[in-house]
């Protein structure tokens, strides 16, 4: 995260260790730590290699790997600036100088080094997708579970889009930190709370009006093959490519879930499902999926 003197995102130079359970000390150049199974990922804004060397002999950790790099790079070539949907206007912190948008609720991140900028097709799908549903009277959406929020972008929009109570999950503590920082900087703590949580070791309730699922095919199946996911009105699912749906569809319940809308941004897929009383209280079977669309 940002923190003085630094007011955006230049160069990161990364560590990566071989343990996770490493004491980095605070100091205005770290980033931040991501937790990656049982290594950390430190991210500083300057180089730190003296210290992070001194680190591991203190701590018996190891430097498996180092890299600096241009921001950008780190989001895959993208420059985060302002964008705009039909009703939001979403700022990274360093250019708030847009201010406010005549008819648009505005969004002020920093996306840190943490997967949700806006920029990519997955989130810029949920995020568009979202802002229709939430702006359709029918739909009647009061409660939000996002399952792997990371920025809290998401989760940001859904309370600013009219949502009175959302839960934003994850289960990287930096995304969290990162996410509640997003959220206090929106002023949203009053309706989103960020909590962490590793949807591998359970799945918390998912009694909602919508549920958001931006994650990667393996634990979509998973929640897909668990009953207690399919408690929600309306999911919408993203984090596929064509090529995967025979099989999240085969994970899915036979009856009781509707495809209400199947759109595409890049390679990448959405799903827009209603479940119980989503579409009408009807049941419904499940969903054809054209496999060669």
């Amino acid at each position: 995260m940002l923190r003085k003197p630094h007011t955006r995102y230049h160069r990161l130079h990364v560590y990566y260790l071989n343990r996770k359970d490493v004491e980095i000390a605070d100091d205005p150049d770290l980033i931040g730590t991501w937790i990656e199974d049982d290594s950390a990922i430190v991210f500083f804004h300057r180089s730190r290699e003296a210290y992070m060397q001194e680190l591991c002999r203190r701590q018996g950790a190891k430097i498996i790997y180092q890299a600096d790099l241009d921001y950008r790079d780190w989001e895959a070539g993208v420059e985060i600036t302002t964008f705009f949907t039909r009703s939001l206007l979403v700022s990274p912190v360093w250019e708030q100088e847009f201010g406010e948008a005549v008819g648009r609720h505005t969004i002020v991140l920093d996306p840190s080094v943490i997967f949700g900028s806006g920029f990519h097709a997955t989130t810029r799908l949920c995020l568009e997708t979202l802002e229709r549903i939430m702006c359709d009277s029918l739909t009647g959406i009061r409660t939000v579970l996002d399952l792997g929020t990371g920025t809290g972008l998401l989760a940001i929009a859904a309370a600013k889009l009219g949502a009175k109570r959302v839960v934003a999950l994850d289960n990287n503590p930096l995304a969290v930190a990162v996410a509640r920082r997003n959220v206090e900087m929106n002023n949203c703590g009053d309706r989103v709370e960020v909590v962490q949580h590793d949807l591998n070791c359970g799945l918390l309730d998912t009694d909602y009006d919508l549920v958001i699922t931006n994650l990667y095919k393996g634990l979509l199946i998973r929640l897909f093959e668990d009953a207690d996911f399919w408690n929600a009105r309306f999911f919408l699912v993203s984090g596929f490519i064509p090529g995967m749906e025979a099989d999240l569809l085969a994970a899915m319940p036979a009856t009781g879930i509707h495809l209400l809308e199947r759109r595409s941004r890049e390679q990448w897929r959405l799903w827009l499902l209603a479940g119980r009383d989503g579409a009408g209280g009807v049941s419904h079977s499940r969903p054809e999926i054209d496999r060669e669309a």
